[in-house]
């Protein structure tokens, strides 16, 4: 029959999802004929992607103008931090207050799916997803590598002044210059016999005109920091203070007064309500009864410097109420129920039966 056929293909299916911290628990005389789980409660998970960019000015870099022809030289050392973007998504934990349990009788073949947590993912089939949501990648950061020592011969360092060096390294890469020109022309007096040799020779005058360049005009290196906070939402909240930042530190606590607040806005929409029959009457929850959630809702702001970062519409499962499914849907030999649960909330993503046919 379909209903044995996929009993035997969980089995297979429990395999690969135990490596990924997921397990089938099947009633079985020792455990009673009992399984055991939670519901999970609903966190908010927030990544802030900032870029700190660090300048470095050049030891040249007052005669740029003179020798380069550019005002654009960085003049000062400096650190600033610009704060990017944010980025929520939900996750599930198991609200380990309220253990729930489904008793059977010796013989019946239901089984479940929960989480290392325990928090029940599936019943009488495999879960939906095996991976929680994840937050997008963040840029490469952008570090300098001109070193500027290498830069600096022999005859700079014994000209005995920093006017003197600044003319020779501004003489030394229009001289830099004037070999690339040549070697791209075929004007060269020793041109190399391929391409790939000429690559490479370009390359080399470009890393050393750079590193040169850099003691006029200062480097920049640009690194990606990030913070994660974790947040429960119970109750409406009006701008509270998640946490600071800072234009030269970045990231700091709440009570900072360093950096600028990042407000944290929770409006409840709705609130998870019971299911109530054709005449409005709220039904009772089933003995015995498989327990799961019936979110609430909430919107969810997080603003910088009246600006929002990132706004979202969430299911949270503390906000809403527990109710049941008749355990006997379960065992029918006929058409037994199938459930798969949200692993973030404890509600229904999708309930069907199965076919015995």
């Amino acid at each position: 029959m379909k209903y044995r056929i996929l009993i035997a293909l969980s089995v297979i299916i429990a395999s690969t999802l135990q490596a990924q911290d997921v397990v089938q628990l099947v009633p079985e005389k020792f455990n009673d004929y009992a399984l055991n789980y939670y519901l999970p409660t609903t966190v908010v998970e927030v990544e802030f992607v900032a870029t700190q960019t660090t300048d470095k000015a050049g030891p040249y870099y007052q005669y740029a103008q003179k020798y380069l022809g550019t005002s654009d030289a960085i003049t000062e050392d400096r650190q600033r931090c610009t704060l990017d973007y944010a980025t929520m998504i939900t996750r599930g934990i198991a609200n380990t207050e309220n253990r729930y349990q489904l008793t059977f009788k010796a013989g019946q073949t239901p089984y479940i799916f929960v989480n290392q947590e325990g928090c029940i993912l599936s019943i009488n089939t495999a879960p939906d997803s095996l991976t929680n949501d994840e937050f997008p990648p963040v840029e490469k950061d952008q570090i300098s590598d001109v070193d500027t020592h290498k830069a600096l011969t022999e005859e700079m360092l014994m000209s005995g002044s920093i006017a003197k060096m600044a003319e020779l390294a501004a003489k030394q890469i229009y001289r830099i210059r004037e070999s690339r020109m040549n070697l791209l022309t075929g004007e060269a007096d020793n041109m190399p016999s391929d391409g790939e040799s000429l690559k490479i020779i370009i390359e080399q005058l470009d890393k050393q005109e750079a590193a040169l360049t850099a003691l006029f005009l200062g480097t920049t290196s640009t690194k990606h920091i990030t913070k994660r906070i974790k947040y429960m939402p119970q109750d409406d909240v009006k701008n509270g203070i998640l946490m600071r930042f800072s234009d030269v530190y970045g990231f700091v606590d709440a009570d900072n007064l360093c950096g600028a607040p990042i407000y944290l806005s929770v409006e409840v929409v709705e609130k998870g309500e019971y299911p109530v029959d054709e005449k409005g009457v709220i039904k009772k929850v089933p003995k015995g009864a498989v327990a799961y959630c019936i979110p609430g809702k909430a919107n969810i702001k997080l603003q910088y410097e009246k600006k929002t970062l990132c706004e979202e519409a969430i299911s949270v499962a503390q906000l809403g109420v527990v109710f049941g499914i008749s355990p006997s849907l379960l065992t029918s030999k006929k058409e037994p129920t199938f459930v798969i649960f949200n692993p973030d909330t404890g509600g229904i993503s999708e309930i069907g039966t199965i076919s015995a046919e």
